[in-house]
């Protein structure tokens, strides 16, 4: 009677999402290991030497590293809830390709405003994956008053915190991460329209 029920199977349904998240709790114990010094050489950017190939490699790689445990799972959790749904939407190539341009330009933008500031962890990445989650249901040429609101929310949280609270929180990063995710979603959603039209 219960023969033709299909099994359960585990799958490994958001490639991009979950190898991302193994590979920053794989650097989050190499941090410990090491006492911080993989962080400070090779998984936090800051602008340092320009000729320096560690320079221009940490604008990628400082998305792995992260403070300690806690900011290590706050993000995590953010983004295992978030991501799965943008890269089943978008397609694991698009995400990658979010999260990269997230960390270069979140990056870049530090060096130039931050030059003495170190910027580590995937915060700018949970920011454009939830800008992003906010416009999902968009077809490229109208603006969700969804996407209205969490942007108003939470960008206008991180501009309140950058200005009146004292901490070692990158809000700068933040808001260039759902900067990012809002332009490239808005993008992503107009050439999957275009397709469809022609």
């Amino acid at each position: 009677m219960f023969n033709n029920r299909p099994k359960l199977r585990i799958t490994f349904n958001a490639p991009a999402i979950l190898t991302f998240a193994l590979i920053c709790v794989a650097v989050q114990i190499v941090n410990v290991l090491t006492g911080g010094a993989s962080n400070r050489v090779l998984f936090s950017t800051s602008r340092g030497n320009l000729l320096n190939p560690l320079t221009w490699l940490r604008c990628v790689t400082h998305v792995f590293g992260h403070a300690d445990w806690n900011h290590l799972l706050n993000n995590m959790m953010l983004l295992l809830v978030l991501g799965p749904m943008q890269e089943e939407k978008y397609g694991t190539a698009n995400v990658v390709f979010v999260m990269l341009a997230t960390a270069i330009v979140t990056a870049l933008v530090n060096m130039i405003f931050f030059p003495n500031v170190a910027l580590l962890g995937a915060s700018g990445i949970v920011f454009a994956m939830v800008l992003l989650s906010s416009i999902t249901s968009t077809d490229g040429k109208t603006i969700p008053v969804t996407f209205i609101v969490v942007a108003i929310l939470y960008i206008g949280q991180q501009v309140y915190e950058g200005i009146f609270v004292a901490d070692n929180i990158s809000q700068l990063g933040h808001i260039v991460g759902g900067l990012v995710g809002s332009v490239l979603g808005f993008a992503m959603n107009r050439k999957k329209m275009t397709r469809y039209q022609r």
